[in-house]
């Protein structure tokens, strides 16, 4: 059930009034990072925008200034933690690398991430239990992420008129490649660490990992040799 909007009131004038003395921007940020712990905590109907104010010393009323219900709080966190990926994949120039450099160094972008945020493996999680209802909702992630494919593509039509690059790939399916080892390892990390008694965040296991996704990009990628 939705939380209810707060309707209007000397003092949820007040903090809005006061949150944009202050900083606004930095107040939304601080809530949206407050909602991703307890989102991740608790999953989307266990959260409780009680504890997502207490995390930020602020008020329900703030909050709901800022987001007019907790499901719009998720959705902005959705948005949030696409757009940091999609954003940071446009900085890595791979229109100006060789076709085959720019999949190795999508490869490993890709794999750090994940890998380094676990909160965006747990909350994309989160979202496939609830079968991608809010992402369905958000023409932002849409658009955001047809960029990576619009990239990808890119660089595959380059590699094909290289001849690096063999015939008939998708970008899609290239991009579906890369994530799902990525996601897997972090996503599974638990459960696969103790059915088969390994630890995946280990260094060693890390790198080694960390070769094999590039590995296997780059050769299912290239040109079979004649």
């Amino acid at each position: 059930m939705n939380e209810p909007v707060l309707s209007p009131t000397n003092e949820s004038a007040e903090a809005p009034r006061k949150g944009r003395k202050n900083n606004p921007e930095q107040t939304r940020e601080n809530i949206l990072q407050a909602a991703i712990s307890e989102f991740v905590q608790q999953g989307l109907s266990g959260a409780r925008v009680d504890s997502i104010a207490e995390r930020t010393k602020t008020s329900k009323r703030m909050i709901y200034y800022y987001f007019s219900s907790k499901e719009q709080l998720y959705l902005a966190v959705l948005e949030k933690l696409y757009g940091d990926i999609r954003g940071t994949e446009r900085t890595l120039h791979l229109r100006e690398l060789e076709p085959l450099d720019a999949m190795r160094r999508l490869a490993e972008f890709t794999f750090d991430h994940h890998d380094h945020n676990v909160d965006f493996v747990r909350i994309v999680s989160i979202e496939n239990i609830n079968y991608g209802q809010f992402v369905s909702e958000s023409q932002v992630i849409r658009s955001q992420s047809s960029a990576i494919l619009e990239i990808i593509d890119d660089v595959l039509q380059r590699g094909r008129a290289q001849g690096v690059i063999r015939e008939g790939l998708s970008a899609l399916d290239v991009h579906m490649l890369i994530s799902s080892f990525c996601f897997y390892r972090v996503s599974n990390r638990h459960t696969f660490g103790w059915i088969f008694d390994i630890d995946l965040a280990a260094a060693a296991n890390r790198e080694r990992h960390k070769q094999m996704i590039c590995d296997v990009v780059l050769r299912y990628v290239t040109v079979e040799p004649e």
